[in-house]
Order: structure tokens, then sequence, then C-alpha cells
């Protein structure tokens, strides 16, 4: 079906432009050609659009120039080089990007929904996890820009994302020399987690981390895997034996086909006994959670088993059916915004590497896919083709309603 400029969705509250307006530029003021909003603008219509480098968005923009010089009124006529939106990408204040894409975000997420996309499916229900437990449940987990460590460049940042809508809240860099754990306690500080459920893998399963959710309002599910041997020996040994009855032990099962694959998950749920894990020091844990999966692999039969198990915080009335949900959403993370960076907008291929580039265009694409969903795509490749194939739809998705300057 064709669909007309008229119908493609704007952006649920400010225009993304506007957004884009409060990053400061860092040159001098003496001698620019082009104002910064102009550069950005074009950077984020080519990457909306599904160019996935540095060398093929300068194509993009010079391919569509006598689309976007009417636009550009304080350029003379012109269109930036591929050489300038690259050094745009490199002097790029990543903090101050991180932070006006952040407050865009949560406050599109406090104004009325937009309509969708009628050029998309309707919007499927919320991924597991999004409300199940009746608190916000949010993922927190990290990702290497492997096309940037090809140069020597270790670029690793840490995002926190809602299940249910995918939207990320916020992004971090690793320092050099350093790990994930202490830039999620950078991300998760000073953040308001009243109504919270923070869901994290093994490797934050760490007491301060526990902590600082709890400190900030929010509750947390924790997996515990080899890195804590002491705990998940005990917890091995405990729900090895039969559960007392003031332990409340409750099941719930889980069935999927799908992806090549047949997976069955038990998970059980003991409230926590303090006599056994309270000198462990984990901060007002309630519940320990064992979680079953088997696999069968098709066509090949091959089958697979994992037991893992996890700490919560979440009081005795969250029942297993919900705590499953809130364990499984935290994958989204990795399915619907990782894997969708790597791979639909070739996040990976990409080599760019030099200055603030690499996490430049990783908080710019995180921006950007928020901004489809809150907008009805839910196809992702499908919504980059269907957006690049037309520089007017482009403009008006970005909310371009008047000349960038």
């Amino acid at each position: 079906m064709r669909v007309s400029e008229s119908t493609i969705p704007t952006t649920p509250s400010a225009s993304w432009v506007e957004c884009v307006r409060q990053i400061p530029d860092p040159r001098a003021q003496r001698g620019c050609r082009y104002a910064w909003t102009t550069l950005l603008t074009l950077i984020c219509a080519a990457l909306v659009s599904g160019m996935p480098s540095g060398a093929a968005i300068g194509q993009w923009v010079h391919e569509h120039a006598r689309e976007w010089q009417p636009w550009l009124p304080t350029a003379w006529g012109r269109i930036p080089s591929a050489a300038t939106l690259r050094r745009a990408l490199q002097r790029v204040d990543v903090a101050a990007l991180e932070a006006c894409l952040q407050t865009y975000t949560e406050q599109a997420l406090a104004a009325p929904s937009a309509p969708s996309a009628p050029s998309a499916p309707s919007a499927p229900s919320a991924p597991p996890g999004g409300g199940a437990t009746g608190l916000q449940a949010l993922a927190v987990d990290g990702k290497a820009v492997r096309g940037a460590q090809r140069h020597g460049a270790k670029v690793h940042l840490v995002s926190i994302v809602t299940h249910a809508q995918t939207q990320v809240l916020g992004q971090v860099a690793v320092a050099a020399k350093s790990n994930e754990i202490p830039a999620v306690r950078t991300l998760l500080q000073d953040r308001d987690l009243q109504g919270c459920l923070v869901t994290l893998d093994a490797m934050h399963t760490q007491h301060a981390t526990a902590r600082l959710i709890l400190a900030q309002g929010g509750h947390y599910l924790l997996v515990v895997k080899a890195n804590q041997p002491d705990l998940s020996t005990a917890l091995t040994e405990w729900f090895a034996e039969a559960a007392w009855a003031d332990e409340q032990e409750a099941q719930t099962t889980t069935c999927d086909v799908g992806h090549g694959r047949h997976e069955h998950r038990t998970l059980t749920r003991r409230l926590i006994d303090t006599r056994l894990l309270g000198l462990m020091g984990w901060p007002d844990v309630h519940q320990a959670l064992r979680r079953v999966t088997w696999a069968q692999l098709s066509p090949s039969g091959t089958q697979r088993s994992e037991v893992t198990y996890a700490l919560t915080s979440l009081p005795a009335s969250v029942l297993p059916p919900a705590l499953e949900a809130a364990w499984r959403g935290h994958w989204t993370i990795e399915n619907r915004l990782h894997y969708v960076r790597d791979v639909t907008c070739g996040e990976d291929a990409g080599q760019a590497h030099c200055g603030s580039t690499p996490q430049a265009l990783a908080a710019l694409r995180n921006g950007l896919l928020s901004l489809l969903r809150r907008c009805g795509y839910t196809k992702i490749a499908s919504a980059l083709r269907h957006l690049g194939a037309s520089v007017p739809r482009t403009r008006r998705f970005l909310g371009c309603s008047r000349l960038v300057t």
C-alpha cells in the first residue's frame, strides 16, 4: 500500500529536531559554514534511512542534496561533505548527547502516545516482564561496539532499557581498563527507581549494586551463576532438598515452539530462609528462584538443559508467573535493541572509531529506535526501508516541518 507523506507519524511530543537543537555545538563560532543542528539532522536522517556507517551517511546526504537544499538556508545552497559530517560525529559531546536523548525519551514516555504508523503492522502485546509484577521492568546490560575494536578502540557501552516498550532511558561508556560493574552503578546513580524492577545478568550480582537499587527506591532481580560460587552452591544444595512449609514453594511452567527449537521452562520460587542465606549479606532479599530450561533443537533433535538461579527483593505476593515473565523480559535488551543495532543497523559492521564517533552513533541509534517504536513501527528493518525511500517522509518523521537552522 502506498503511504503518503501526511500519514507518517510525527514525534509523540517535541520533534526530534528540537531535541537535536539542545546538543551543544563544540566548534568555534568563527568560520562555521553549517549550523550544528543542520549537521546532526542530516546524520540522523541518514541513520533512520538505514545507512550503517560514516561513509554511507556521507554518500546518502550527497545523493539527496537537491532534496535537502531548500531546507538548509544557512548553507548558501551547499550540502555538507562526508568529511564534515565525520568531523561532527568525532567532536560531539557524548555526555551532553546522552543527557539530551534521555530527557527527550522520558518526556515522550510521559506524554500521550502518538498514533501508530499505518504502514506497519499493529503493535503487538507488550514483551514479557512489561508489567506482570505491577512495576516498570528495566533491563541493564552492556554491549561492545566490535567494529571500532578492529582498530584498537575499546568501546563498551552499558544501557538501561524498559522491558515493555524497549525505550532506552540511558547509556554510559565503560571506562578504559575497567568493566561493566562500576559503569552500571554510574548509570543507576541518582536515578529515581520508585515503582521499578531492575533486572541484571550474573556479572552484576553484587552486594553494592543491590544496595544501590534499593537506595534509589527500586527492586532487583539478579541472576546467580558461577561468579558467585558460595551463593550458587548454597542455592543448589537448598533447592535439592525438600521445601519447608514456611518457604512457600511454588512453580510455574511455560513452553514455546519457534526459532528452530522447542523450549520448556520450569521456575520454582522459595521464600528466603534467613538462617541459610542471611549471613551472605544480600540486602532485603525475599525470594530465591530456580529456573530449569530444557530445549530441543530441530531438525537435528539435539537436546540441551540448563539450571540457573536468581535472587530478588520482590515480596512473597509476587508469584512465579510474574517472576518468570520478568526474568524472560530481561532479554528484551538483547533481542530488541542490541541485536537490532548489530544486524539491522549494521553497527558492528561499521568500523568508525575516531573520537566520539562510535558512542555518538550508538546513542543516536538508541534514540531513533526508541522513537520508531513509540510511533508504532514494530518491524525495524521494514521501517528503515520505508523511511529511506522518501526524503520528505524522513523529514516529517524527524519533525522538520520548517527550515533546519
